[in-house]
């Protein structure tokens, strides 16, 4: 499997970037898998997103901690903490960086890790599209170039993807011809499959729970006390069936009014002062438990 982490800042267009790699990979019949995260989520906080290519099914899911190659929209994200940038990075990563500083110049400045390869996208997107250029094209042409992709695939990727963002035509041919050009123009350096495998857990962990009874509410406990009974409100009332009861606490989960509580052996009881006969509680019972009988006359015990 191939895994690219992307790292940009809101606007710059990494989320987009992924989605353009991954489109082009699966249009060359590959398995991809793209995802974004998010932090803030305001323009210039950073942001991360995930490829994952590959021949077989791809199971792993969430963030890719261990990347065979990092694409960078900012070099500011370097130095970053809330970025991360650096994670996961070693020796053989493959790293690339929009700067205009040649690798042995940024390498110097920085001291970055792995195979360190950089193009000044941004210069080329500001000579192409202006001050505002975006250049999640360009950097998912570049990631496309550097994993092995073709310049078409590339090429349909960017016209799916951008077009599904609702730009205009033309300018979606701009940008397919700036990113050929930075498809071309971007110094290689080897990508490796990943052979090392994800870290595996040192121990298990058998996860424990709080009963629901600890988050949700009930008429009856303190201070709750009943002030104004609720029952003259019915035209239905529930009733349970305990035999048909399985104990999934559905009903007593989804009572908007807390009127349902668990018994010690595990069943629901019905409150009947201050159950209003709305019924959400039959509605949810998947065992059909909860049956409806017309009220004649109110009662204060379950």
């Amino acid at each position: 499997m191939i895994a690219v982490r992307f790292h940009g800042r809101g606007g710059q267009g990494a989320k987009t970037a992924s989605r353009i790699l991954g489109t082009a990979a699966f249009s060359e019949g590959f398995t991809a898998q793209d995802s974004p995260i998010y932090g803030s989520e305001r323009r210039g906080a950073p942001v991360s997103a995930f490829t994952r290519i590959a021949k077989e099914p791809i199971r792993e899911r969430g963030i890719i901690t261990r990347p065979v190659l990092v694409v960078v929209a900012d070099v500011s994200l370097i130095g970053d903490p809330a970025a991360r940038m650096l994670e996961g990075i070693d020796e053989r990563t493959a790293v690339f960086v929009n700067s205009p500083l040649t690798r042995e110049e940024l390498r110097a400045q920085t001291s970055l890790p792995g195979r360190l390869t950089t193009l000044d996208l941004t210069t080329i997107a500001v000579r192409e599209f202006g001050k505002r250029g975006a250049i999640s094209a360009l950097l998912g042409a570049v990631a496309g170039r550097l994993v092995g992709l073709r310049p078409e695939s590339i090429d349909r990727a960017v016209a799916q993807e951008l077009a599904d963002l609702g730009v205009d035509a033309s300018l979606i041919r701009r940008n397919q011809t700036a990113a050929r050009h930075c498809y071309e123009a971007v110094p290689l350096v080897p990508v490796e499959k990943d052979v090392r495998g994800a870290p595996g857990p040192t121990s298990l962990r058998a996860p424990t729970y709080d009963p629901p009874t600890r988050g949700t509410a009930s008429i009856t406990a303190g201070p709750n006390s009943a002030i104004r009974s609720m029952s003259g409100w019915r035209t239905f009332r529930p009733v349970l069936r305990p035999d048909l009861c399985n104990g999934c606490w559905l009903c007593f989960a989804n009572c908007p009014e807390g009127a349902i509580t668990i018994k010690p052996d595990g069943k629901p009881a019905v409150y009947y002062p201050h159950c209003k006969g709305c019924l959400d509680c039959v509605e949810v019972c998947p065992t059909d438990a909860m049956t409806v009988e017309r009220e004649t006359e109110a009662t204060k015990t379950t």
